[in-house]
């Protein structure tokens, strides 16, 4: 599952662009990710430019 570092993360919206599945979303100055339509595909991983995006293993 993906995670968002909240101390990291600018609000960018770069990952929410980018997810495939429409599982971010920018909600009042921060990100959040929906956990049932995350696929850990890691494509917000990637592209954070903040590197505010955490994967499980």
């Amino acid at each position: 599952m993906a995670h968002v570092l909240d101390k990291k993360c600018t609000n960018c919206g770069t990952c929410a662009n980018e997810c495939p599945v429409d599982a971010l979303t920018r909600k009042n100055g921060e990100v959040l990710i929906d956990q049932e339509k995350c696929i850990d595909c890691g494509c917000c991983w990637a592209v954070c430019p903040e590197d505010a995006i955490e994967l499980d293993e």
